[in-house]
């Protein structure tokens, strides 16, 4: 918006009439085009930096592997600490476990479930994971580097 903003109010040459020529709008489509690509990338950057830690390095089930829903939801999902500092970024979802478990509750909710839920996983020993902010990056990090380890082994012998 700023790039578009300062394009538009670039002087113009005036004309014979000494009235200010309108304002060229050739640059127009492509500014916009490439705002909607950064803006793309960001979001996608944003979404992925949400998302990540709250999954990556933890259980795949497979078809075999179908415990019920309570250990399932649990399980494959990683709640990260850090207060009102991680629940505005990342929109509430820090409380995934949660969410998981009851999808339509409403966001502010979640923090309040999160004792009740971590207090009958563990009742019944079902593994809860929580973590910290730095920390769950650097396990989904981690997750990711493995994952891509066969295919960097594979780049050095060819």
């Amino acid at each position: 918006m700023v790039v578009v903003g300062a394009f538009l109010r670039q002087e113009r040459p005036s004309t014979t009439s000494g009235t200010r020529a309108p304002p060229a709008t050739s640059g127009l489509p492509g500014m916009a085009i490439a705002f909607l690509a950064v803006h793309q990338c960001l979001f996608g950057v944003y979404l992925g930096s949400v998302f990540a830690p709250n999954h990556k390095g933890l259980p795949i089930l497979s078809a075999d592997d179908r415990p019920g829903f309570l250990r399932r939801k649990v399980l494959t999902s990683r709640n990260v600490n850090g207060g009102w500092f991680t629940d505005l970024p990342l929109g509430g979802l820090n409380h995934r476990i949660e969410h998981h478990l009851f999808p339509s509750m409403p966001s502010p909710n979640l923090r309040k479930a999160r004792a009740v839920v971590r207090r009958y996983c563990r009742e019944l020993g079902v593994d809860y994971a929580e973590t910290g902010l730095v920390a769950s990056y650097r396990l989904a990090l981690s997750s990711l580097h493995a994952a891509g380890a066969p295919l960097r082994r594979a780049r050095v012998r060819a």
